[in-house]
């Protein structure tokens, strides 16, 4: 009797201590649930259904976050001069009790009726399972650490500030002087839809990224489509970078020929082999913080150019003489392309956003950096117009007298410029790619090395075969940017705010959409016909 007043007592105490843990889960529970709700701001109660694909497997591509903010950042040093932890996380909005990297977890938990999250369930990453010249892709570069409002302005600005600035003198010779007000216009639009962007990463502290974003309004598809179109993106500014140093080393080697074996290589032609075997090694580099830190010479190169044209306008006999047409429409469309190709920023604002110390200060950075970058593209397009008139180059390096030093130093600043950012745009497509493979294929560098080698032989193609640098440009404004800074932002919030727009919002949004969409077909059939003439 005693033995079996015993065994249940045990079993009392273990009910009570059951009890006991059980309240204390509820709590937890409750606690944690209060939590999530507290981070979410600005959602309604919406239904419970899943936009996303259910599959389980790992959501491609995983390395985009780490690759993208080495591509964005000119402050990569700031982990260490603030002396935080290497492997802090950007984001103060996905901090948990468990640290866990944000690439590891869902990007949306699942959800319920009685929770304020978007209804969205996204399967976790495992890093582990790819690895990249036979390194985890946990081995790159941290996510960018927690960005003052400084420097999130300035990397916000150099994404904004780009080689674009060469072709706004000929995009405002082939528009005309009306077609500024198409540059302003955009840029307008373009911060507004950056804006979306912010909002819709609010809808969840996982969303961190602009595939992410596509993710949970579209789901698995919605992601990859839109990885696929930035990877495109990326791709083609190299070959923008590769055309654009071809053009001017044979400016500045005009006599350079080559006949080898029957085959006869002209100045543009050896230049742009040269470029790419000089470029090669940059891309082979497993680590590019060295890059990144070098990269922070890009703005110095941007504003060392537009100076250097500034004194040529000023002290050389060129002058400054206005002309030109108020407005024309035949070329208008590759002014269009060229202006949008100028405000391509949308692939990395998610990055900038969650990198932010105070993410409630980000449509402050995102209108002076439109304000800044805006200002600076309609300055150079006015003074190189009014410098070269109807002579006006794709580049205005080009039209830059060969005899003045400030011209030489201008020439040879936009060649060594992409030798950074050549490397830096092609890593993350380059990583993408070499999620694909399986794992025992990247345990030795061959195939890494071998994917990058192919990228660039083929940027080397692209640039031979079509070595039009407006004409490139346009297309890529015309096409890709339309899409990822008018089209999709307006896309993906209308469907992640599906039910609690008001009437209004929803006109805007078409209509951006609308404006992007007849804007693409017309440039991009515009530039495509150019490139035949």
């Amino acid at each position: 009797m005693k033995q079996l007043e015993e065994e249940f007592g045990m079993d009392r105490a273990i009910e009570i201590e059951t009890d006991d843990e059980d309240d204390e889960a509820e709590r937890v529970c409750h606690d944690n649930e209060d939590d999530n709700e507290s981070d979410i701001t600005g959602l309604s109660r919406v239904p419970s259904y899943d936009l996303m694909d259910p599959d389980p497997a790992p959501s491609w591509p995983q390395s985009y976050r780490q690759s993208m903010d080495m591509y964005t950042s000119v402050t990569p040093s700031v982990s260490f001069i603030r002396g935080s932890s290497f492997l802090v996380q950007a984001d103060k909005r996905s901090q948990a009790p468990d640290i866990e990297s944000p690439l590891t977890k869902p990007f949306l938990s699942a959800t319920n009726s009685d929770r304020e999250i978007v209804p969205t369930s996204i399967p976790p990453i495992k890093l582990s399972s790819v690895s990249v010249f036979g390194a985890s892709i946990s081995e790159l570069p941290p996510p960018l650490q927690q960005c003052s409002y400084a420097q999130s302005l300035l990397n916000a600005t150099n994404a904004l500030c780009g080689i674009g600035i060469l072709s706004t003198p000929y995009a405002l010779k082939e528009g005309g002087w009306f077609g500024l007000l198409l540059l302003f216009m955009f840029g307008i639009i373009a911060c507004y839809t950056g804006i979306l962007l912010k909002r819709c990463l609010e809808s969840s502290s996982q969303l961190q990224t602009y595939p992410d974003i596509g993710q949970a309004a579209f789901g698995l598809g919605g992601r990859i489509c839109i990885a696929v179109i930035l990877y495109i993106e990326l791709y083609s500014s190299c070959v923008e970078f590769l055309i654009m140093m071809s053009d001017n080393l044979s400016a500045t080697f005009p006599n350079a020929q080559v006949h080898i074996a029957g085959i006869h290589l002209d100045s543009y032609q050896i230049c742009a082999i040269v470029a790419t075997l000089v470029i090669l090694p940059t891309v082979w580099l497993r680590n590019l913080s060295l890059l990144s830190y070098v990269s922070i010479g890009g703005v110095v190169t941007l504003a060392l150019v537009v100076l250097c044209l500034l004194w040529v306008g000023v002290v050389s006999d060129i002058g400054f003489n206005p002309s030109g047409k108020a407005l024309n429409f035949t070329h208008l469309p590759i002014t269009i392309g060229i202006y949008s190709f100028c405000y391509g920023g949308h692939s990395v604002f998610p990055n900038i956003y969650s990198s932010m110390e105070n993410p409630s200060q980000f449509p402050s950075v995102l209108a002076i950096s439109f304000a800044i970058s805006g200002s600076l593209y309609a300055g150079v397009a006015v003074l190189g117009y009014l410098m070269f008139g109807e002579a006006t180059n794709p580049q205005f390096t080009l039209n830059l007298p060969t005899r003045l030093i400030a011209s030489k130093i201008a020439g040879w600043a936009v060649v060594v410029a992409p030798l950074t950012k050549f490397g830096l745009s092609m890593t993350p497509v380059a990583l993408a790619l070499e999620e694909l493979l399986p794992a025992d294929q990247l345990a030795s560098n061959t195939a890494p090395i071998l994917i990058r080698t192919t990228l660039v032989v083929s940027t080397l193609i692209v640039a031979l075969t079509v070595p039009y640098f407006g004409s490139m440009m346009a297309l890529i404004g015309s096409f890709l940017i339309m899409l990822m800074s008018l089209v999709l932002p307006c896309a993906c919030y209308m469907r992640i705010q599906s039910g609690r727009l008001t009437k209004f919002q929803i006109t805007i949004c078409s209509t951006v959409m609308g404006v992007g969409v007849l804007c693409a077909v017309i440039g991009t059939y515009s530039a495509v016909a150019t490139m035949g003439t």
